[in-house]
């Protein structure tokens, strides 16, 4: 990941698209940061904002530096893996958004099914009136 894997604009991020190692996915997940901050060690439960393969984005009141070593816990299965700061974003509500890298790619720290690479949102199939089964109307509630 570099400073521009995770960012925050829309025209950035559909130039650096061709640079992304791995499919992003736009899920809130709760996720815990273990770090130090200042020199005194800090655990922050948070959530993500975005996950691929190689990290996340997510938003922290922790202050962390660029190439700051954090580790992060998937809470739904006590894994905890290394990672490293890569980018800092936009500030809100007294939180800074934060790209993670981890040591090494992990896609399956998430346990989701990532997207394939030519996967477009804009073009999924949605249900129309079509497709529905037919299926008997409900009788009116008797009085």
């Amino acid at each position: 990941m570099t400073d521009q894997a995770f960012p925050s604009n829309a025209a950035t991020a559909d130039k650096s698209a061709d640079r992304r190692r791995s499919q992003r996915v736009q899920i809130v997940m709760p996720v815990i940061v273990r770090g130090t901050s200042g020199g005194q060690p800090f655990q922050e439960n948070t959530s993500t904002v975005m996950v691929n393969a190689n990290g996340c984005m997510l938003m922290l009141k922790a202050s962390v530096l660029k190439g700051h070593q954090v580790s992060l816990v998937n809470p739904a299965t006590t894994e905890e893996l290394p990672c490293r700061v890569v980018f800092h974003g936009r500030r809100a509500e007294g939180k800074t958004e934060v790209g993670l890298e981890f040591a090494e790619a992990s896609p399956l720290f998430w346990r989701i099914n990532f997207p394939p690479e030519d996967w477009n949102a804009a073009e999924r199939k949605r249900p129309d009136s079509s497709s529905r089964p037919n299926l008997p109307k409900a009788a009116p509630p008797k009085r």
